[in-house]
């Protein structure tokens, strides 16, 4: 290892306390991804002809979020505590031990979304394309949270940016979650937002984010250290690298469709 290293800087993880009620960073992480969801979709939502109002936005990012609270505690208690769920089912309501999975609250959203589509008569893969550009900076408001909070870290390293984690041992460690924070927020976000200029077809932008967080996940996760109670599993890849398969090839598979299915609707008007 390289006596070169950054040692991480003591941060306070409570912000400010009123009597019981504190403030921490990672709490405030999440309300910053939320009010950047709620601006951008209200954005989208006041452009002529956008089919929105305010009303539906503010209730597509309510459910939205129920979706993402239950979907990633569930998710992280089947996913990555599923023995611990087995011994003692009431696990999954003690939400103050910590522990949220991405791709539960990813499959909460979905349900959501499925709910939200139904009721206000939308089609849901339009309404994915709506919701693909508001995730990216909130996931990178959240990864932010998980370096200040000093968890999740990466795997050790001998590169000069390497962090001296508090309680992550004597060596230095990839600052996996600012990768996750450029990969999956920063760069992901550029990206549909440039895609989105070429007027792709319906699908196609929420295909994009699904392969696009995938791809980010299954990359980062070389250098973020797998969970102790889990370590490596089969093929070499963690949990992590296994959930984020299926993301990969399922946003391949719609951004495929998207343009199939718009080809084959192109040459129906072309014969009419």
């Amino acid at each position: 290892m390289s006596a070169s290293y950054i040692t991480f800087p003591q941060i306070d993880p409570v912000i400010f306390s009123v009597g019981p009620v504190s403030l921490r960073w990672y709490g405030l992480m999440y309300l910053i991804a939320f009010a950047i969801a709620w601006w951008l979709a209200n954005r989208a939502a006041k452009k002529p002809g956008s089919g929105w109002t305010e009303q539906q936005v503010s209730d597509l990012l309510f459910i939205g979020f129920l979706g993402v609270i239950l979907g990633g505690r569930i998710g992280y208690v089947l996913f990555y505590q599923f023995e611990l769920f087995m011994q003692e089912p009431l696990y999954l309501f003690k939400i103050w031990t910590g522990g949220m999975s991405f791709h539960g609250g990813l499959l909460g959203v979905l349900v959501a979304m499925a709910w939200f589509a139904r009721k206000n008569n939308k089609p849901y893969l339009q309404l994915g394309d709506f919701v693909a550009p508001l995730i990216p900076l909130g996931l990178a408001a959240g990864r932010l949270g998980n370096f200040i909070n000093a968890e999740l870290w990466g795997r050790t390293t001998d590169v000069p940016w390497g962090v001296l984690f508090p309680g992550a041992g004597p060596a230095p460690r990839h600052p996996s979650q600012l990768y996750e924070f450029a990969l999956e927020g920063l760069v992901l976000f550029v990206l549909i937002i440039l895609y989105r200029r070429f007027s792709p077809p319906v699908g196609a932008l929420g295909g994009l984010f699904l392969a696009g967080y995938g791809s980010a996940r299954f990359y980062v996760e070389f250098y973020r250290e797998p969970d102790a109670h889990l370590g490596v599993l089969s093929a070499g890849m963690s949990m992590g690298q296994w959930l984020s398969l299926p993301m990969i090839i399922a946003g391949i598979g719609l951004i495929i469709f998207a343009y199939v299915h718009n080809n084959k609707a192109a040459k129906r008007v072309v014969k009419v």
